[in-house]
């Protein structure tokens, strides 16, 4: 029966963690030895726990513990708790071992695949006390976040005639090419050139809703009409390119995401449409250009061109 919580009573971290050993184990004493704990006192926490609670959480029964319905409700958020515990002791770490700055940088799903890693890398060679957050998000969403401040630094793919947000300077990062990935021997591959609307009826091979790209080539259809047809959706650009290469659809990533070997199997058809040509660069705020080091240090890894005052976009 349910029971008004007792306000005397209160629980801890330990006794959070004691019920996520017991209820993982299904067992009072294997869940105590994984707390370095006698059966008995973890008894007593898990009674404690329900007290302050007010509801039972676990049966017992004469070979272990089974959940009831607000033990698997208690569970659920515990695991939380504790996890975001966790999460934050690793992002404090780095400061009590001598971390000098923290950076947040949101990228495309382009970038983040292909430049950034083997970049970042460099970076990381001559700054290795700094810590970056890298997050992706679509190239809109990128500008609107580091103008807000949201994000320290970002890397946006920049389309013919889109006008730079006055509030930040841009630097040219890369320039890639949005390829269409076809089943060897296809008859799209016979055709002179390859525009996206002629691609569109074959079924696709995309990437998984929300990842930049798959976003940005759905709305490219939907402004010409169209709804692509999509068989398959999946993680990652190499899954496209073996799904291609099997023969289960068509599909379209950067060129830059391809190694010899996809290349082998997949006839790689350059798209005619301008947007294909894909010119990312990297943004920051203007008042932030010369203010923190390891930042002006982080553009300079990414853009030879960042000790201009800003390049033209």
């Amino acid at each position: 029966m349910t029971k008004a919580p007792n306000p005397t009573a209160r629980y801890d971290l330990i006794d959070l963690r004691v019920f996520i050993a017991v209820a993982e184990e299904g067992n009072v004493s294997r869940g105590a030895a994984r707390c370095h704990l006698a059966p008995s006192t973890a008894s007593l926490r898990l009674k404690g726990l329900e007290a302050a609670i007010g509801v039972r959480l676990l049966q017992r029964q004469a070979r272990g513990v089974s959940l009831l319905p607000a033990g698997r409700v208690l569970l659920d958020h515990a695991r939380r708790c504790v996890a975001q515990l966790e999460q934050m002791h690793a992002d404090l770490l780095p400061f009590a071992q001598g971390l000098t700055s923290h950076l947040t940088l949101f990228a495309n799903n382009n970038a983040i695949s292909t430049h950034l890693p083997d970049d970042l890398s460099r970076y990381f060679a001559t700054h290795p006390s700094v810590r970056i957050t890298m997050k992706e998000r679509l190239s809109a969403d990128i500008v609107a976040a580091v103008a807000s401040g949201e994000a320290d630094i970002g890397v946006v793919a920049m389309e013919e005639m889109e006008a730079p947000h006055p509030a930040l300077d841009y630097w040219p990062y890369r320039i890639d090419q949005l390829v269409l990935l076809a089943p060897p021997a296809s008859a799209l591959a016979k055709l002179p050139t390859v525009g996206f609307a002629d691609c569109l009826q074959q079924p696709f091979i995309s990437l998984q809703q929300g990842a930049a790209l798959h976003t940005f080539l759905m709305n490219k259809a939907a402004a010409m009409g169209i709804r692509p047809n999509v068989r398959v959706q999946v993680s990652d650009y190499r899954a496209i390119a073996r799904l291609v290469s099997s023969g289960a659809g068509f599909g379209i990533v950067p060129l830059s995401a391809l190694d010899a070997t996809d290349k082998e199997k997949v006839d790689v058809l350059h798209l005619t449409d301008p947007w294909a040509k894909r010119k990312l660069y990297v943004c920051l705020r203007r008042q932030n250009s010369d203010a923190n080091p390891f930042l002006v240090g982080l553009v300079a890894t990414l853009s030879p061109d960042a000790g201009r005052q800003g390049a033209e976009v």
